[in-house]
């Protein structure tokens, strides 16, 4: 069983038991967060998709730790015109680990 769901402004599919990175929640560490934007939902099969989303449909997920993402930089340039700009950007995140899909 899978579902499509929206965290925080992306869509992800998500099984049980999955652990995946989602941009920082306002959730404490060990808190249970709850997602009721399911657009579709996979059961053995029997494919349910919500216009636009599924009434009654949740996910429930736990979250496992609070952290920052890798580095990534920017750097800007224009030639012969001495102009550079270099700019890092570090994505704070949420890891979480899905319990329950509720269709």
């Amino acid at each position: 069983m899978y579902a499509i769901v929206e965290i925080a402004g992306q869509q992800f599919k998500v099984e049980k038991d999955q652990k995946i990175f989602v941009h920082r929640l306002e959730a404490e560490e060990g808190g249970q967060v709850e997602f009721a934007k399911v657009l579709l939902v996979d059961n053995e099969g029997e494919v349910a998709v919500g216009a636009p989303a599924i009434e009654g449909a949740k996910v429930t997920a736990k979250v496992l730790s609070h952290m920052k993402g890798d580095k990534v930089k920017v750097f800007k340039k224009k030639r012969r015109k001495g102009y550079k700009k270099l700019n890092g950007h570090r994505q704070y995140l949420s890891q979480i680990q899905i319990e329950e899909i509720v269709a």
